[in-house]
């Protein structure tokens, strides 16, 4: 992804542009391939690039003609293609990038422009003859986003892509809703996202349809392999990232079939699929500018293929072959499980392991650049930070993972003890509404930022929920799995072997290796007397620690950031369980599992 910096109404903007660079260069690993500026009357836009589409002319702060409209963006359009074609007025674009439509757009459709975008995104416009500045964020909230206020400006707002670029110089920090729209000339921010399942007091009746939940999820993820760049995919062993890297290889040799290129792997599979609405990676980073995605051999040719399915065009990049990536402690359970994929996949597959050292020894990197103290999203977030750097290391730059379908299909162990589908409904909607806060911002920030979009929300989180509860006869994410089940379809290829696609829900910091969590409990210990512990620093407020672990993370937070700054963070907490522990594996069902194992 990119970085983002924008300050408007600054009473001094040139003497505050020096300041400006320098936020901006704070989430300089978001976008290490380029940097850009522009200041118009009292507005600086401040962008750090990383290149994925319009590589040789995307550069930004984007401008119209006259440069009365600038715009900085954080993230992709997959119906830039289609807007090009569809725009009122013809316009004389400057690049190739997917993101110059929002300025067309704006011209059209003024602050209703976002409701026309399908994509990941945040960004900001300035519209240099009405002095209005416009910032938006991406209906779930995939890429991070924040805004400020000075008590030394108090005319001014500033937005940026993470906090380290707005606490130096704000003093009250919000993390921007996702859905909305800020406009500088009412000074409001308003919801444009608005779908019929976001009330949660309106449970849906819809009965289950498998085709379409299927095929709805590979057309999501389909537009998400859009790119000039090679990519990969982060593979746990997991259903998710098995089936988003069991379609993402389907789709790798569907493009091969079309430009006639040749492959050295194999693969099973029909080449009619793409990827689950569950993730598009896109570099984020960790603290030498990791970032994520494919790693191609040196010598490989790629193509671009042009796709046109009526709504639906995008440019992809033809692969020689598939890239796999796993991380875990030596035989962590989701190393094997990726292990095996991969070979029934046939992908390039690169597995990694860490050491608990490696792991405690980047705790501090991964509290600064995840920006959050919560237990669950540190523990899952280190391995994969690790692994940003493994991957950064062979040249990469996006990766598709397999994060966000639990929210949506109830995948969490604790999800067992829903007593009834309404309650179970209205914990899936909770869930997505705070995305942004948890997996959005994990997967955002320590390797890559991935898309849960509308179209395929409206048909998941439409389906009745008793198809997604858990019984006795149904395992988690039950619906999930059985739409991507060929079992009963003569002559279909399997996506997944039986024994990964339908094997039981592993949270990411449990999978890696179990050592993980007993290790960061047990050096907690060594950094938190129990006298802390009953005594909380008067500054938390009512957000108290509620274990060594959770102090000992606030106390790093609080290192590197203010106070303020905390208003920011959400703790990620089970419902309708006992457990002071997050991990899925304390809770009861996991245990009676592998106890039948």
């Amino acid at each position: 992804m990119c970085g983002i910096f924008a300050c408007h109404r600054h009473p001094n903007v040139k003497k505050f542009k020096a300041t400006a660079l320098r936020m901006g260069k704070a989430v300089r690993h978001r976008g290490p391939d380029w940097s850009g500026n522009v200041i118009s009357n009292n507005t600086i836009l401040v962008h750090e690039r990383l290149s994925i589409v319009g590589v040789d002319s995307g550069a930004q702060p984007l401008t119209n003609h006259d440069n009365s409209l600038i715009l900085a963006v954080n993230g992709e359009i997959y119906n830039h293609r289609v807007i090009r074609k569809q725009l009122a007025t013809p316009y004389d674009f400057k690049t190739h990038s997917d993101c110059e439509v929002i300025i067309p757009l704006y011209s059209e459709h003024g602050i209703d422009a976002p409701k026309h975008l399908d994509g990941m995104f945040s960004w900001v416009l300035y519209d240099a003859n009405q002095d209005r500045l416009v910032a938006v964020r991406d209906p779930i909230g995939i890429t991070s986003f924040y805004q400020g206020w000075s008590s030394q400006t108090p005319g001014s707002v500033y937005f940026a892509s993470e906090l380290k670029s707005l606490h130096p110089v704000c003093d009250k920090i919000v993390a921007f809703p996702p859905g909305h729209i800020f406009d500088s000339k009412t000074g409001k921010t308003t919801r444009y996202f608005q779908p019929t399942w976001w009330d949660p007091a309106n449970v849906p009746s819809t009965p289950i349809d498998y085709k379409l939940l299927r095929t709805t999820l590979e057309k999501s993820v389909r537009k998400r392999l859009m790119a000039e760049v090679p990519y990969g995919v982060l593979l746990s062993g997991g259903l998710d990232s098995s089936l988003v890297a069991a379609i993402a290889q389907r789709e790798t040799l569907r493009q091969k079939a079309l430009t006639g290129a040749t492959t050295n792997g194999t693969t099973n599979g029909v080449i009619n699929g793409v990827i689950n609405g569950v993730t598009n990676g896109v570099t984020n980073g960790a603290p030498n500018g990791t970032t994520n995605g494919y790693h191609a051999d040196a010598d490989a040719s790629m193509g671009l293929v042009g796709i046109d399915e009526g709504d639906e065009l995008s440019t992809v990049t033809s692969l020689p072959q598939l890239n796999s990536f796993s991380i875990g402690l030596p035989n962590a359970p989701d190393t094997k499980a990726a292990l095996e994929v991969a070979k029934f996949l046939g992908t390039k597959h690169h597995s990694f392991t860490f050491t608990i050292e490696d792991g405690l020894n980047a705790l501090t990197d991964v509290i600064y650049h995840l920006e959050t103290y919560d237990v669950t999203t540190i523990r899952a977030s280190t391995p994969m930070f690790l692994l940003s750097r493994k991957i950064k290391a062979l040249g990469v730059k996006m990766v598709l993972s397999g994060e966000g379908s639990d929210e949506i299909f109830g995948g969490y162990l604790y999800f067992h003890a829903a007593p009834d589908k309404k309650a179970f409904h209205e914990e899936t909607i909770r869930r997505v509404k705070n995305l942004h806060l948890a997996d959005c911002l994990r997967a955002n920030k320590s390797t890559s930022a991935w898309g849960v979009e509308a179209r395929f929300l409206e048909v998941a989180m439409g389906i009745d929920p008793r198809e997604k509860m858990i019984t006795k006869d149904r395992i988690e994410k039950y619906i999930l799995r059985k739409a991507f089940d060929t079992s009963d379809e003569p002559g279909a290829e399997p996506y997944l072997p039986d024994k990964i696609l339908w094997r039981q829900k592993e949270q990411f910091s449990d999978g890696v290796g179990y050592g993980w969590i007993d290790a960061l409990r047990d050096n907690a210990e060594l950094h938190v007397t129990d006298e802390q512990l009953k005594n909380p620093r008067p500054e938390w407020g009512d957000d108290i620690p509620d274990s060594k672990e959770a102090y000992w993370y606030r106390t790093m937070f609080d290192e590197l950031f203010p106070s303020y700054c905390a208003s920011t963070v959400m703790r990620w907490t089970p419902k309708w369980s006992k457990q002071t522990d997050p991990s899925g594996r304390a809770i009861a069902i996991h245990v009676a599992k592998y106890e039948e194992e």
